[in-house]
């Protein structure tokens, strides 16, 4: 292994956020009942033509620009030949040699510090419908209501060199389509998904290997995991002597191996020629310069602001802005409580690990800024305690309302009554002599083995730092 070099290229499909299809006025929505949101055209049915939504014209230009492309100011659409059972006119309306959007770069870290990853081209094109495989009547069926949801294919060259540089573009490129608004970037509703190419080469070689691709991928780990299997199997294969095919092959989650499908198409078996039903796309400098002057704030340039206005570590500041949801959630909590540290750390420790247990992306958190920053003045305020606060957040997740309401409802307000703390404090020590000694010893941990026995005993309602103040008073008598 030490002795080759993996090389990666990836095309992104990510699916715009129109309301309406690329070529007819039937809705997008995710999750409809089957074929229900389909026409003649998205069908194709003969006679019925399509008419470009402009909305995905300027989506892809947003995506261009906040990938550093050039916009081309003359493209056009053209018919990508192939058949398949979910491709209802055995052609797919792409983009073939005048793309809308060409060469650009995504800027990632690598531990040698700042990559450049070029793109070679982002171009619009309809996505095709689902295949829904029934094992048990030993057929399929076809839903055509994905069947011209608008998509762009995001190109970039081969320049990533590891399993760890493909997951850091696919983050940081997600993170700009979530910023700028053009794709909700859902994985597992497949609006965003990659085929992924991988070939190797003897280091100190500089002409490519052959390469395989691994299609329609739309989870991290099974892109980093696909990536790792098949460069060590293309290794294996020419260390014995053998050859690598141009092929398509299929990654199998559960034995974790990669499987041939079929031979790897190229451009010339697509057959593509100009799209005869629409016209080209002519782009004025005026246009594409609105779209530029418009484009939100990137993830790179809250990271900095971060950084300096709120006074975050370098990893929070990376952490919070690499997802809008989590940034914009941050920000609209913090000004609400006007306490950015308690937010932050909310966001990072918490909130991060539930998500990251129950694989819930930060758009689909269920409580809102308000709620958050409700939570925040609660403990500030010394109405519940940090350990309540824990308790709190797991309620919003699951059934979110107002945090007040919440430890209402549970009986979790702090015990900050002086009397009640005092008894509270007399009878941990009564029944701690051996941590009292230890104290009076010099051993400052035997205190905060009181307290947190006191916090037991209460359940986490007792006020901590009144308990803190309490036991060192009684302690020093």
């Amino acid at each position: 292994m030490n002795d080759y070099e993996v090389i990666i290229g990836l095309e992104v499909h990510a699916e715009l956020s129109t309301k309406t299809k690329i070529f007819c006025s039937c809705p997008t929505s995710f999750g409809a009942e089957p074929n229900t949101h389909t026409c003649p055209i998205c069908m194709a049915m003969p006679g019925a033509l399509p008419v470009l939504n402009e909305k995905v014209v300027e989506y892809a230009v947003k995506a261009g620009l906040a990938t550093n492309c050039e916009i081309s100011k003359n493209s056009k659409n053209d018919r990508k030949n192939y058949f398949y059972p979910d491709l209802p006119k055995s052609y797919q309306i792409s983009q073939y040699d005048k793309p809308l959007c060409e060469h650009g770069y995504v800027e990632i870290d690598t531990k040698e510090g700042k990559k450049k990853i070029r793109l070679l081209r982002i171009h619009i094109e309809e996505d095709a419908g689902k295949l829904n495989h029934d094992e048990f009547a030993g057929g399929s069926l076809v839903d055509l209501n994905r069947a011209g949801v608008p998509l762009i294919e995001i190109v970039s060259e081969p320049d990533l060199r590891s399993s760890e540089e493909a997951e850091q573009y696919l983050k940081k490129l997600k993170s700009i389509l979530e910023y700028i608004e053009v794709s909700d970037c859902k994985m597992q509703e497949g609006s965003l998904r990659a085929d992924v190419n991988v070939s190797v080469r003897k280091k100190g070689d500089t002409k490519f290997g052959t390469r395989t691709e691994m299609k329609n991928m739309n989870s991290f780990r099974s892109i980093v995991r696909a990536i790792e299997y098949e460069a060590n199997r293309q290794i294996d294969v020419l260390e014995d002597g053998g050859t690598i095919e141009q092929e398509t092959r299929r990654w199998d989650e559960v034995s974790g191996k990669t499987f041939s499908m079929r031979d790897k198409e190229d451009a010339e078996d697509y057959r593509y020629f100009p799209e005869p039903d629409l016209v080209a796309i002519k782009l004025s400098d005026e246009y594409i310069e609105n779209i530029r002057k418009n484009l939100p704030e990137l993830p790179e340039s809250r990271k900095e602001r971060y950084l300096n206005e709120y006074h975050l570590s370098e990893k929070d500041s990376n952490i919070i802005s690499s997802s809008k949801y989590l940034a914009d959630l941050f920000e609209q909590a913090t000004k609400i409580c006007n306490n950015a540290k308690a937010v932050n750390n909310w966001i990072i420790s918490d909130i991060s690990r539930i998500l990251n247990e129950t694989e819930t992306e930060p758009i689909e958190i269920p409580f809102d800024s308000n709620q958050l920053a409700k939570l925040v003045i609660l403990i500030d305020k010394g109405v519940i305690s940090s350990s309540i606060g824990k308790k709190v957040l797991v309620e919003l997740f699951e059934n979110p309302r107002d945090p007040e309401e919440i430890i209402k409802e549970k009986g979790w307000i702090q015990i900050s009554d002086e009397g009640a703390i005092k008894e509270i404090v007399m009878k941990i020590l009564e029944e701690n002599p051996q941590s009292v000694s230890d104290y009076k010893a010099g051993k400052d941990k035997a205190l905060g083995f009181l307290v947190g026995q006191a916090m037991k005993q209460t359940k986490g309602k007792a006020n901590p730092k009144m308990l803190n103040e309490m036991f060192i008073e009684e302690l020093k008598k």
